[in-house]
């Protein structure tokens, strides 16, 4: 499914950058009678965080809106680095670099809008859900089958973890389980 250019670019990952909105979720914003803003988050895509922390990979959540309920499905998850009401994304990621002592050459991102292109273009490897904004999508390295909210981050975590060598012994450990 994936080529293997696009498995040798993902390879050297460490550190994961996601956005909330359009990736997490389809991006649209529900608000109750009492101005509650609601979200829907999909399994798979929370699997697939599980799944990429398990093997070492580092997801670090920056996104633009706040909002506890998303904060609490993120902690939920295991997600350490989270940054919600974040302007300028690109900083918050460099600065979590520096800590991390890594670089670009060891990040993957994946975005939908503009607020995500900074990360996007500086990191290593990057992907959009297939409903991204059409600026994004034309310069990230991968374009997911799925759209954002529907499993297109499981998708591109799967991807994570066959650029790792890692999706066959997880399966595996899935299937053996008792």
């Amino acid at each position: 499914m994936y080529s293997p250019e696009l498995l040798l670019r993902a390879q050297n990952t460490q550190v994961v950058f996601l956005d909330v909105d359009g990736v997490f979720t389809d991006g649209r914003l529900l608000y109750s009678e009492k101005n509650e803003s609601l979200k829907q988050f999909n399994v798979l895509d929370g699997q697939g965080i599980k799944l990429i922390q398990k093997i070492g990979l580092i997801p670090v959540i920056i996104s633009g809106r706040v909002g506890e309920h998303v904060k609490n499905r993120l902690v939920d998850l295991g997600v350490k680095h989270i940054y919600l009401g974040v302007d300028r994304k690109v900083l918050v990621a460099q600065n979590i670099l520096q800590d991390l002592k890594l670089d670009w050459k060891q990040a993957a991102c994946m975005g939908d809008d503009w607020p995500d292109l900074q990360m996007i273009i500086k990191a290593a490897f990057s992907c959009a859900p297939q409903n991204g904004h059409h600026e994004v999508l034309s310069r990230v390295d991968y374009v997911t089958l799925k759209k954002g909210g529907e499993g297109a981050l499981r998708e591109f975590c799967d991807l994570l973890l066959k650029a790792k060598g890692r999706y066959i012994d997880l399966l595996n450990d899935a299937l053996n389980e008792n």
